[in-house]
């Protein structure tokens, strides 16, 4: 695993951590506004640790010069 993913893979548990001790101390509004960041987090947690290494984010049309816009 590289050094980058281990930085992120790190930063998020820490974001995961910090939620399960929000909720723990019974802020569990402040946990229910962001649990949809929350679902994202966990899925990047899966995606940064289920992906090769040196594989960068698909490449779409913006990266295949698609997303220019048309002379004027």
């Amino acid at each position: 695993m590289s050094s980058k993913k281990v930085v992120t893979v790190v930063v998020l548990v820490a974001v995961l951590t910090w939620s399960t001790v929000m909720t723990v101390l019974g802020q569990v509004a402040a946990v229910a506004a962001l649990l949809p960041s929350l679902g994202l987090l966990v899925q990047q947690i899966v995606q940064a640790l289920t992906a090769p290494d040196g594989s960068g984010p698909p490449a779409g049309p913006a990266a295949a010069g698609g997303g220019q816009e048309p002379p004027r």
